[in-house]
Order: structure tokens, then sequence, then C-alpha cells
């Protein structure tokens, strides 16, 4: 097991071809997990998957939250195993849950290499990091 929140720092900054695997499982009764990259003046990319509203949100922090964007579907379930695999492109950030394509967002941040920590919250158990 591996605790929560995790955070890893990303060596050298984010460039096009990383990407970032997750598997774990969805907790009893949750009501958020974020997965995250982050730079020292905020989030360049949030992936927010609420449950208590049944939806996917995706954003970029960078002092405020931009417009929310809502990827269509909910891939995820409660007390369900998961796998998410996040891979940045030069213009955007592809997302897969459970082999499944589930949303593409496109770059607000593009200082990539600014972009150094991955992180992960809420209630959700982390069998396997690789990032």
């Amino acid at each position: 097991m591996i605790p929560v929140p995790y955070r890893s720092v990303i060596k050298g900054g984010l460039k096009p071809g990383k990407s970032f695997t997750v598997r774990g499982e969805v907790n009893p009764n949750p009501h958020r997990i974020a997965f995250n990259l982050r730079h020292i003046f905020g989030i360049a990319f949030h992936y927010n998957v609420r449950f208590d509203e049944n939806k996917v949100v995706c954003n970029t922090w960078d002092g405020k939250w931009g417009p929310e964007e809502f990827p269509a579907g909910m891939p995820f379930k409660e007390g369900q195993h998961f796998e998410i695999y996040i891979y940045c492109t030069d213009h955007s950030f592809n997302v897969c849950v459970n082999g499944q394509h589930v949303c593409s967002y496109k770059h607000r941040f593009s200082s990539l290499n600014e972009i150094d920590v991955f992180e992960v919250t809420g209630e959700v158990q982390i069998n396997h990091v690789d990032a």
C-alpha cells in the first residue's frame, strides 16, 4: 500500500512523452479523488473525480481556477479497482481509465519543464505508481 496523499518529484520537469500510471481501489463512500500535475505557482492539470456530483472535472489553477471542463461519463466506481494512465503530449494531457480513453485536456500552462510534482489525493488506496 502506498500512502495517500501521494507526491512524487518529476526530475528535470515534465516533457512530452512522459506518462503516469496509478493502480488502486476507490474507497467505500468516497467524496473526491484528484490526480494533479503541479508546478511552483499552481496546478497545470487537475483531474478531479467527484463522486458527490457523479462527474469528473478537469481544470488548471494559476492563482485562480480556470473554466471547468467535463469529460463525459464517470469511469470510477465506489469500491472498485482502477488503473489511470496520464500521458503528456506537446499539446495536451491524455487520460485513459481502465484501458479506455476518457479525455484530452489541452495545455493551459505551457512551461512543461516547470511542472515538477505528480500528486494523488482523496479517498483512494494506491497499490502501484509508475511516475
